[in-house]
């Protein structure tokens, strides 16, 4: 009897729920609950994905061009991360289409709307210092957006605090790359 309590306070009205999911279906995902503001959530995601892309041909570059006696465990490394980037800024564009917006590809103006830089780097500790750096970035930029989407999109937060996670795994691994 308790549980039944319960999980009548935490459930809303199914037949309004019903009801509502028949009304501007074509709005897809983004219900008529969505609390968050689906435009600004749009560009913040935007950015994050002009971010992830600028990492991805960061990364590419570098493991084309680390040379030397560790090159290639570094190389290694660095395509990995190229990879999870990629399917970062693939999950962005995902989100994106998700809550009505479009992912902005556009080679115009992609480093303006990244939060990291592209920087070659001379050598292989400056390329590694550099995608070090560049994760730096990325995590403080993902949790500010995490404190901002908070619990008014848990999707959107999840999907955020999971590329979170992996940037901090990349970061890691880089610094262990310097020590080494």
């Amino acid at each position: 009897m308790k549980n039944e309590k319960a999980q009548a306070s935490v459930i809303k009205d199914v037949q309004m729920i019903r009801e509502r999911a028949r009304q501007n279906i074509e709005g897809g995902a983004l219900t008529a609950d969505y609390r968050g503001d689906a435009k600004v959530v749009v560009k913040l995601l935007n950015e994050a994905l002009a971010t992830e892309i600028v990492c991805v041909l960061r990364y590419k570059r570098h493991y084309f061009m680390a040379q030397g006696m560790n090159a290639e465990s570094v190389k290694a490394e660095f395509l990995e991360h190229a990879n999870e980037e990629q399917a970062h800024a693939d999950q962005l564009a995902e989100r994106i289409v998700q809550l009505g917006g479009e992912p902005n590809l556009s080679p115009d103006g992609l480093s303006s709307r990244s939060h990291s830089e592209y920087v070659e780097g001379e050598n292989l500790p400056d390329m590694i210092k550099e995608d070090l750096v560049a994760e730096r970035i990325a995590i403080e930029s993902y949790r500010d957006m995490v404190a901002f989407v908070g619990s008014d999109d848990p999707t959107t937060r999840r999907l955020l605090e999971n590329i979170l996670m992996k940037e901090e795994e990349h970061a890691e691994d880089l610094v262990s790359l310097l020590k080494s």
